[in-house]
Order: structure tokens, then sequence, then C-alpha cells
């Protein structure tokens, strides 16, 4: 078992299946030494699991744990280009969207929910620069989005 693998076993945290493009772009591409992933949406087994706003529809909790599963998501993308999660020498960018109620302001703390679980994956390496961005809407009318800028060797 890898370093990696070892690590996501001990946390009780598996990779999904990479998740199947809605449009006309790849999961992720590889260009140098670094991985840009597409953004990912919170799909589990193909589904979301939640759709709407966050502070309406979508609790700024539930939001962080949707964060959460599109970081996975976006680790089952970088591992698709690059073979293994092992490789993986830092976490450079997080680009968190959050679908907002027009009075929301916690998109910070909903990016939490991608941002640690970089930390308790990759301990120092996992720790980024990060963009939390507030939008009306998103793909699907999916609460949340990440997209990730890795590092590799």
């Amino acid at each position: 078992m890898s370093g990696i693998d070892a690590r996501l076993a001990e946390l009780g945290i598996s990779i999904p299946q990479l998740a199947k493009p809605v449009a006309a772009y790849v999961p992720a591409v590889v260009t140098g030494h670094l991985v840009h992933t597409a953004g990912q949406l919170p799909f589990v087994d193909g589904a979301l699991p939640a759709t709407g706003k966050v502070g309406d529809e979508v609790s700024a909790e539930e939001a962080a744990g949707y964060a959460r599963t599109c970081v996975l998501n976006a680790l089952a993308a970088a591992q698709s280009v690059i073979g293994s999660l092992d490789r993986v020498t830092r976490i450079v960018k997080v680009t968190g969207f959050v679908a907002s109620a027009p009075d929301f302001t916690g998109q910070p703390t909903v990016l939490n929910g991608a941002s640690e679980v970089l930390g308790e994956i990759f301990g120092e390496a996992g720790q980024h620069a990060r963009s939390a961005v507030g939008v009306a809407v998103l793909p699907l009318d999916a609460p949340v989005e990440v997209e990730l800028i890795l590092e590799f060797a």
C-alpha cells in the first residue's frame, strides 16, 4: 500500500471513481509539473446529493461537506492524469465557488471543508492558497464547485 493510500485508509477516506464531465472539457490537464483540475461538483455515485443556494436550501455545514466531496472528486481527476497521488508534492491552490443566497457571506467557512481534508491527507504539503467565491448559480444547480492546482514529481 502506498503512502497516500495508507493515509487515506487511516482516515477512512476513499478517492471516488472519476466523475464524468458534464460538458465539453476534460477532468484534468497536466502542464509541466502542475495538474489543473476542472471544477468538480459534489457528485456521489454520479448524482448530486443536494441542489440549491447555500444559506437558503443548503446549510453552511452541509455545504462544507459537499466542498470536501468536491475536493475528493478533484483528487480523482488529478490521479487520472498522474497515476498515483503519491506523486503529489504540494497542493498549490484551491478555488471554490459557492452558490450563495443573497445575504450569505460564509463562503470561506464552506471552503474549509475542502481545505481541511487536504491538510489531513497531505499534511504540510496540503497547505495551499485559496479563493472562496460566492456566485449566483452553479452548473446543475450544485451548491458548491471546487478546482485544484497541484504540483507533482
